[in-house]
């Protein structure tokens, strides 16, 4: 068995196109029958052949006995994407999120969760929005906390 360099960069080109994407998502659901799956994504078989390659060597798809499933690695990778997909879906709600961290008057810790809550109805996303901003609520009280120092220490 060959043994192939798994790189972030191999595998988000391998997954690079929405029919390579779409693929992949077949292959995760155990529901690849070639012929199939030409007909509807409206590949080539140089064009099929083509992406399960990359896929293969990206290390996200493994083939035994002739069957394509997805690696442990390609496991994980699946659960990135589907996270992203969920992301794109409360892409506008996000920018909103945006528009208020932007604003000139930042609202209290306990306001931007609130909305935040409002907002975003996934708990996945809602705890990474929540550790992003406890981190940026941390790094911006160190560094005030630093210029408070220096200040006090200039008197």
């Amino acid at each position: 068995m060959v043994e192939r360099s798994v790189t972030v960069e191999k595998s988000l080109k391998a997954l690079s196109d929405d029919k390579a994407l779409t693929l992949f998502e077949i292959i995760a659901h155990q529901d690849l029958d070639p012929q199939n799956v030409l007909t509807r994504l409206g590949l080539t078989k140089r064009q099929y052949y083509s992406r399960m390659f990359s896929m293969l060597d990206a290390g996200i798809i493994k083939r035994k006995n002739g069957t394509y499933s997805v690696t442990s690695f390609g496991k994980v990778v699946y659960k990135a994407q589907t996270l992203i997909g969920k992301g794109v879906s409360y892409h506008w709600k996000l920018k909103a999120i945006d528009s208020l961290e932007m604003n000139s008057s930042p609202l209290v810790p306990e306001e931007h969760f609130k909305i935040m809550d409002l907002l975003i109805d996934n708990q996945e996303i809602r705890e990474i929005l929540s550790q992003l901003s406890k981190d940026k609520l941390t790094t911006t009280a160190v560094h005030s906390s630093k210029i408070g120092m220096r200040v006090l220490q200039q008197q």
